[in-house]
């Protein structure tokens, strides 16, 4: 199960209210060493996302499921798509030419839906081959999908 939100403190931070340890976890330096901008978990709104993250995590653990981090701005980015701040029916409009069914054809949706299609969409190209872990196992890892070239207009990724 893919998860929109930071699972994993820095190595050498005690909690996320440590407000002296590093800021930085080695997936983090990875979407900086790609280009890929984010706000780090110790910022402001991002710590009370990475309590949230860590703790449905570990609920979800507890009953034998894999859970892993995603970011769906990187995978936008990787993939070719526009982030919801371009226009959510610009990112709605090009996850449908992607070929997905249901609502994204029956109704606008928000940016946190578009985000949930995105990381869902993932976590299905890591099944098959097609994502990779960023990070350092032993303090946590982030799903992304490989990179690729922009697509063409109406014509569907292949997944």
């Amino acid at each position: 199960m893919v998860v929109d939100a930071p699972l994993s403190l820095p190595r050498g931070r005690a909690t996320i209210d440590d407000r002296s340890g590093p800021h930085l976890r080695a997936c983090d330096r990875e979407l900086q060493r790609l280009g890929i901008p984010f706000f780090p978990l110790t910022l402001g709104p991002m710590r009370m996302l990475t309590v949230r993250g860590m703790t449905l995590a570990r609920r979800l653990e507890r009953h034998g499921l894999a859970v892993v981090e995603g970011y769906p701005g990187a995978s936008q980015d990787l993939l070719g798509l526009p982030r919801k701040k371009a226009g959510t029916s610009v990112l709605q409009a090009r996850l449908r030419d992607q070929g997905f069914a249901g609502p994204l054809h029956t109704r606008e949706l928000t940016h946190d839906e578009l985000d949930a299609v995105t990381i869902a969409w993932t976590g299905r190209l890591f099944l098959r081959g097609k994502g990779m872990l960023i990070g350092d196992p032993e303090e946590g890892l982030m799903l992304l999908p490989r990179s690729r070239a922009r697509p063409e207009r109406g014509r569907p990724l292949e997944d």
